[in-house]
């Protein structure tokens, strides 16, 4: 359940419990935890279920993605990136095997690419995150290579040896605009959030990061693409 407010969020959870006991079900409270999403991640919140107070975290998996109460990214990517090495070294022997060149980058991008870029859409990446997510792709080529970070061997030489080019930010940039077109094409709260229509005012500082902001290509020209295709 999302709201804009403790109020809300509270007569929220009061209603899909009152709802859920009519159809002879009980919320598990132990399973259920609140947060407040906010600028400095250090709101306090309290909500309650028949009487008992919900456990604040700062953070939780919905769907596989890691969501903070800070709203930024990066603990997302870096558990992105951790996850693919993980995979990556349970099939370090196939992928580090005599096997076809062309035979075992497929199976890095079936396997490794696939956790490592899971709900990039929603990323907002910083320089950053994008030094580390590079540093990534080129470590799964240089540990498909054998070639030992004591090694100087230059990066170039290694897209070389693996002939492929640096193209994981690409596919990242090319799956938000997809995603973002996806959005655009219907009039809903997230197409309103994207375009920061949301009523109240910004607090002073400097503005965060967008999600527009990482898209390669103009916002207007993207939202002009998006509402000249059928849905």
């Amino acid at each position: 359940m999302v709201a804009n407010s403790e109020m809300n969020l509270q007569r929220l959870m009061d209603s899909v419990s009152r709802v859920t006991q009519e159809y002879g079900m009980k919320i598990n409270v132990k399973m259920t935890k609140a947060m407040c999403i906010s600028r400095q991640g250090k709101s306090k919140v309290k909500i309650y279920i028949d009487g008992q107070l919900l456990e604040q975290v700062q953070q939780f998996r919905y769907l596989g993605s890691l969501i903070t109460e800070d709203g930024y990214c990066d603990k997302e990517i870096r558990s992105r990136i951790g996850l693919a090495t993980v995979k990556f070294m349970q099939r370090k022997k196939i992928l580090t095997s005599k096997m076809n060149l062309d035979l075992r980058k497929r199976i890095v991008k079936c396997l490794v690419w696939s956790v490592a870029l899971y709900a990039t859409e929603t990323w907002t990446i910083s320089k950053t995150d994008m030094k580390r997510i590079e540093a990534s792709e080129m470590w799964i080529w240089r540990k498909m290579e054998k070639i030992s970070w004591t090694a100087k061997v230059s990066n170039s030489e290694v897209l070389n040896r693996v002939k492929e080019n640096r193209c994981i930010i690409s596919t990242i940039n090319q799956r938000k605009r997809r995603w973002l077109g996806h959005v655009l094409r219907h009039d809903v709260l997230l197409r309103d959030v994207l375009e920061g229509r949301m009523t109240g005012k910004r607090k002073r500082g400097r503005k965060r990061l967008q999600l527009i902001s990482n898209i390669c290509e103009g916002y207007e020209t993207a939202k002009k693409r998006a509402e000249d295709r059928c849905l």
